[in-house]
C-alpha cells in the first residue's frame, strides 16, 4: 500500500495527530523564545491596611484602665500582623498610683503590636513628669525603647540619662518599672545625689483652715 493510499484512507486520524504535534511544537518554542517572567523587585514594609493622619490613640488593660495614649500625625496599619506604626507620637503612661501625675514623651517612631501590650519607641526617646507634693520634676532622655505599656515597664540597650530635681543618673542600658519607680542602670553608671534637707531646713509648710487634700502622697 502506498504512502499516499494510506493518508488518504485515515485522513481525519492523521490530521488529528499532525494538528496535536505543531500544537506542541508551537508551546515549545514558545517557553524557548518568550522573556522570562518579571522579578517582583519591591522592597519594604508590607503594605498597609489603612492610613490615618492627625489622630488620637487610646489603650487600655485588662482592668479597663487606660494604658496609655498616643497623638501623632501619621499611622499605618500593616495588613499581615495588624501592627502599628507611628510617626512623631506624643504619647503618655498614666500612673498606677493617686496622686503621681503620668510620664508624657515624644520619640520620633513608634511601633505597637496587634494586642497593645507591646510599644517600640524607636529614635531619640524624651520622658517627663510633673513635680508632685514632695517630689521634684523629672525628665529621662533615651532611646530605641521597648515598653510593656500595661505593665508600666520598659527596657534599653541604649545611653540613658535621668534628672530629677538635683539628682541625675547616667549609664548605657536602662530598666525601668514605672509603677515602682525602680530604675536599673546596666553598665557605666553614673550618680549625683546631693544631701536632703532636713524638716527644719525646708520649713514648716502654712496649714490652711478648712483646706482638703485632693490626693494622697504616696511614700
Amino acid at each position: 500500500m502506498s504512502l499516499r493510499r494510506y493518508l488518504r484512507d485515515r485522513g481525519v486520524p492523521v490530521a488529528i495527530v499532525l494538528v496535536g504535534l505543531a500544537t506542541g511544537a508551537a508551546q515549545m518554542l514558545y517557553w524557548w523564545l518568550a522573556p522570562a517572567p518579571k522579578v517582583n523587585d519591591f522592597v519594604g514594609p508590607p503594605r498597609s491596611g489603612y492610613t490615618l493622619t492627625n489622630f488620637k490613640l487610646w489603650s487600655y488593660d485588662v482592668d479597663g484602665l487606660p494604658a496609655f495614649s498616643m497623638v501623632a500625625p501619621h499611622l499605618e496599619r500593616r495588613e499581615n500582623d495588624e501592627s502599628l506604626y507611628i510617626n512623631t507620637p506624643d504619647f503618655e503612661m498614666p500612673s498606677k498610683q493617686l496622686g503621681v501625675p503620668p510620664w508624657l514623651g515624644k520619640s520620633l517612631y513608634a511601633w505597637v503590636d496587634k494586642s497593645g501590650t507591646l510599644l517600640k519607641l524607636q529614635g531619640p526617646v524624651y520622658m517627663h513628669r510633673a513635680a508632685f507634693c514632695a517630689t521634684a520634676a523629672a525628665e529621662m532622655h533615651t532611646s530605641d525603647v521597648t515598653a510593656w505599656p500595661k505593665e508600666n515597664r520598659m527596657v534599653t540597650a541604649a545611653p540613658a540619662q535621668m534628672v530629677q530635681g538635683d539628682s541625675k543618673l547616667s549609664g548605657v542600658g536602662m530598666r525601668a518599672n514605672l509603677n515602682t519607680n525602680h530604675l536599673e542602670l546596666f553598665d557605666e553608671s553614673h550618680g549625683t545625689f546631693p544631701p536632703r534637707k532636713n524638716k527644719s531646713q525646708a520649713g514648716a509648710q502654712p496649714v490652711i483652715p478648712g483646706a482638703l487634700r485632693t490626693a494622697a502622697c504616696p511614700g
